[in-house]
């Protein structure tokens, strides 16, 4: 069974290359590997070596510490899972088109939207 440090890595990977639009086939051709290999990092099935963890965050332009934000501890995951949030909204393939497409709206744009949504949100 996956390590959960593993299996957030991996999510964390597709959810960046996902969201730059970048295809497992590009990436690994970027860092030098076989496709299935990304597949198997995404779902954490192998784990990522150090080394090959940072060419991943450089050919997708984040830093590595990119890939581990988000641990939580195990009592922070059971208060997490007891709120509204889906648990895997990383999964979701609506929730990353519209994150895909928020990240496309120009800057001054986005923010107005943002403010938007958190007015919405907090009338809800």
């Amino acid at each position: 069974m996956p390590h959960k440090v593993d299996v957030h890595v991996g999510q964390k990977i597709r959810q960046r290359r996902w969201l730059t639009g970048m295809t497992q086939q590009r990436l690994a051709e970027l860092v030098g590997i076989k496709f299935q290999q990304i597949q198997k990092y995404e779902t954490g099935a192998n784990r990522v070596s150090a080394s090959r963890l940072w060419d991943i965050a450089d050919a997708l332009d984040v830093n590595v510490s990119f890939f581990f934000d988000g641990i939580k501890t195990e009592e922070e995951e059971a208060q997490t899972q007891a709120e509204t949030v889906p648990a895997d909204l990383l999964g979701d393939k609506e929730a990353m088109d519209l994150i895909r497409s928020y990240y496309s709206i120009p800057e001054d744009q986005r923010r107005r939207l943002f403010e938007l949504a958190r007015v919405l949100s907090d009338v809800a």
